[in-house]
């Protein structure tokens, strides 16, 4: 009876507490969104294996997924693009992927962030790794991860305490994460990072757009750009002329086997656009990179209609801007015939 009246106490202690918490981060302006892991970017992976020549696929970094909105896209161009953009990643690995263990040919759009794109080939450097452990994840997944994906989405779904991110560095809300937060005098590192919240709605068919906060909110947009402006001054110099010939490796390979391959260029804008221009010069690296190539490239400084777009955090689209860059930018790919397997109603 006694262990009866035990559990029964305890599980109402635990529903008010965890109502409580839910209620206090809902207060903070949040709400559920999905986790960006690699169990979802595996979920998207498995469509390449029955993608024909008539599919889309993306890769890229973070630009790439923030600001090409799927349903837009479909609705412009009648297909269901495939997702597979990483944030913070060289689109490399997910390259290599792709050449190697597919017999994919259809239509590949390659995002091109400078200084992720051309920032190493090294496995551990974090831009390639991040992406080669979604990729090794989706090779290598248990029955049992696979269960644990599809039992939490609801959770995700529905409870802001379960917004997490798997980067050790994101400043989120789960319990792992504000643990981590705790400053126990013991860091030995020389410059510490700025907050680092996460700032993207993610959706079930791995959409991922801007959240209103960001877009809306000056000093929250800022606190992001402090990192983006943290991760400038601390990255090692880029490895251009590795990533290239990486690159040019599959690039070939895919277009021998009849690949549409198409490089395109999203918007950046204030200070990360200052120092793209300084550091990575659109002569040395973009007009380089699409001179080797030879294939259909895309720079939104060339449109009259995408030049000015501006990004609230810097690097980022606001989910408006995003599905108006997603309509101009099918609009010009199909205005150029660079993708002619739309499907016509």
């Amino acid at each position: 009876m006694e262990l009866k009246k035990t559990l029964i106490a305890t599980i109402i202690l635990s529903i008010i507490a965890i109502t409580t918490w839910e209620l206090y981060w809902r207060s903070q302006g949040l709400h559920p969104t999905l986790s960006d892991e690699k169990a979802l970017w595996a979920k998207e992976r498995a469509k390449l294996e029955n993608a024909t020549k008539n599919d889309i696929v993306l890769i890229g970094a973070s630009r790439t997924y923030f600001d090409i909105q799927k349903k837009v896209w479909e609705k412009e161009t009648g297909i269901k693009a495939i997702q597979l953009s990483s944030t913070g990643s060289t689109p490399l690995p997910a390259f290599r992927d792709i050449v190697e263990n597919t017999n994919y040919n259809g239509t590949l759009i390659v995002g091109i962030t400078p200084a992720v794109f051309f920032s190493t080939t090294y496995p551990k450097a974090p831009p390639w790794h991040r992406i080669q452990s979604k990729v090794d994840y989706y090779f290598d997944m248990t029955y049992a991860q696979k269960a644990n994906y599809f039992l939490s989405v609801p959770l995700q779904e529905n409870l802001v305490l379960m917004s997490a991110d798997e980067e050790e560095w994101a400043d989120d809300i789960d319990l792992k994460s504000l643990l981590r937060r705790v400053d126990l005098g013991k860091r030995t590192e020389k410059i510490k990072m700025p907050p680092f919240y996460n700032f993207g709605d993610v959706s079930l068919d791995r959409n991922i757009a801007m959240s209103k906060r960001a877009a809306t909110d000056t000093a929250f947009a800022n606190s992001i750009i402090r990192v983006w402006h943290f991760f400038g001054r601390t990255s090692p110099p880029p490895d251009k002329d590795t990533a290239t010939a990486f690159f040019m490796k599959d690039v070939e390979k895919f277009i021998a086997r009849g690949g549409n391959l198409i490089l395109i260029r999203p918007p950046s804008s204030g200070g990360t656009r200052m120092a793209e221009n300084k550091f990575f010069s659109r002569e040395r690296f973009w007009d380089s990179l699409v001179g080797l190539t030879k294939v259909k490239s895309y720079h939104f400084e060339d449109y009259t209609q995408l030049k000015n777009l501006t990004c609230p955090e810097e690097s980022h689209l606001s989910k408006e801007d995003a599905d108006y860059f997603t309509k101009e930018l099918a609009g010009i790919l199909m205005q150029k015939k660079a993708i002619t397997n739309i499907k016509t109603n």
